[in-house]
């Protein structure tokens, strides 16, 4: 029987390239997300890739109780899940007071609360089945709060510490919690910041991230050189080196 994996914000990004790495392997696929007419294209392409089975589900990870519907269907549709990927995601530039917590509270939503409530409703399954893995993509953001994109820092850094607290309460039982933590990797998200040092392609870093996934890593910064010193320095750097020059004339 194909193994299984459940990813979240499979409809570009990351998501997408995750999912096209599991269908070359072989594994049966949900792929959940917003955009369903996405996912219904993404779907065809993936049983061409090797796929066995492929469930697009319509999810917005916000929505707790929807949430609860999609593992449901999934749990149904392939019998177990294997692994479950926490991926939903969203990046905006929120410079602090600047009447944009419109997108704060958007990027809290989705890239914590929505992870977590993803995780709190997995679990449950997964315990039920005798196992399985969570891994949840956070970023070379959760090391340190980067400027004009601290509510996007808080949410990485705050899912970092909700995976170290998982980690050690499943200690125990037969659950691998897996945290990712890319550097740039070339994705619509980001394509819009004027400088992206040591940016790699999506196909790239998802092949990295299939690979680590699948040696039921701990966690690791993608790619593991340069961010894993880079993620070193970051959380020593004086504030002065990371802050943002002053405009002219401001």
């Amino acid at each position: 029987m194909a193994r299984s994996i459940f990813i979240t914000g499979a409809s570009s990004g990351i998501g997408e390239a995750l999912a096209a790495e599991f269908a070359r392997k072989g594994y049966d696929l949900a792929i959940a997300a917003r955009r369903a007419d996405r996912l219904e294209a993404l779907a065809g392409r993936l049983r061409s890739l090797g796929a066995p089975r492929v469930l697009p589900v319509s999810l917005d990870v916000t929505d707790f109780g929807g949430i609860a519907g999609a593992f449901a269907r999934a749990a149904t549709e392939f019998g177990r899940l294997d692994i479950v990927v926490v991926n939903a995601g969203v990046g905006y530039n929120t410079p602090v007071g600047k009447g944009k917590f419109d997108l704060v509270k958007s990027t809290l939503d989705t890239n914590l609360t929505g992870a977590i409530a993803t995780i709190e409703q997995a679990l449950p399954i997964l315990r039920a089945q005798g196992g399985g893995q969570i891994v949840a993509i956070t970023s070379i953001a959760s090391v340190r709060g980067m400027p004009f994109l601290g509510a996007y820092s808080a949410a990485k850094g705050g899912l970092h510490r909700y995976l170290q607290s998982l980690r050690a309460e499943v200690h125990h039982e037969p659950i691998t919690v897996t945290e990712l933590a890319p550097g740039y990797i070339d994705t619509d998200m980001n394509r819009g910041v004027p400088n992206r040092p040591f940016v790699i392609p999506v196909e790239k870093g998802a092949a990295i991230m299939a690979r680590l996934i699948e040696r039921g890593a701990s966690h690791r910064f993608v790619p593991w050189w340069p961010w894993t010193l880079a993620a070193l320095l970051l959380r020593v750097l004086p504030t002065a080196l990371v802050a943002p020059r002053p405009r002219a004339g401001k």
